[in-house]
C-alpha cells in the first residue's frame, strides 16, 4: 500500500515500528534507549506503538539510536535549482509567491 493511502494514525505506527527495529538492530532496551534519550521508558514504549509523538520526541530518539542521518531520507535538503538561483541573481528566497484565483481552482473553500 502507498504511504498516501495510509491514515495518519497508521503512519505513525508505521514511524514506531522503524523505530522499534531501529533500536533491536542496536540491541537496546526501551529502558537503555530512554535512558539515553533523555525520556521516560514509557514515551519510548508509545512512540513505538504510534501513539501521536512530537518532533522534539523523534530527534530524541534518533540522536540516541546514533540515527540523526535518517532525517535527510525524510526530508532531504532540497536545494535550489540553476534555473532559480540565475532568475535570482543570488537572492535567497524569505516568502511565497501571493495565491491568484487561478491557484485557487480545485480547491474548496471550508
Amino acid at each position: 500500500m502507498s504511504i498516501y493511502g495510509m491514515s495518519d494514525r497508521a503512519i505513525l505506527r508505521e514511524i514506531g515500528r522503524r523505530l522499534k527495529r531501529k533500536r533491536l538492530e542496536k540491541n537496546l532496551s526501551q529502558q537503555k534507549l530512554a535512558d539515553s534519550a533523555g525520556l521516560n521508558r514509557t514515551t519510548i514504549g508509545e512512540t513505538e506503538r504510534g501513539t501521536p509523538f512530537g518532533i522534539l520526541t523523534l530527534v530524541q530518539i534518533l540522536r540516541a539510536l546514533n540515527a540523526l542521518e535518517e532525517l535527510d531520507s525524510f526530508l532531504p535538503d532540497p536545494g535550489i535549482s540553476p534555473l532559480q538561483l540565475a532568475k535570482m541573481k543570488g537572492k535567497e528566497r524569505r516568502r511565497a509567491s501571493p495565491q491568484t484565483a487561478a491557484d485557487n481552482l480545485g480547491e474548496l473553500d471550508w
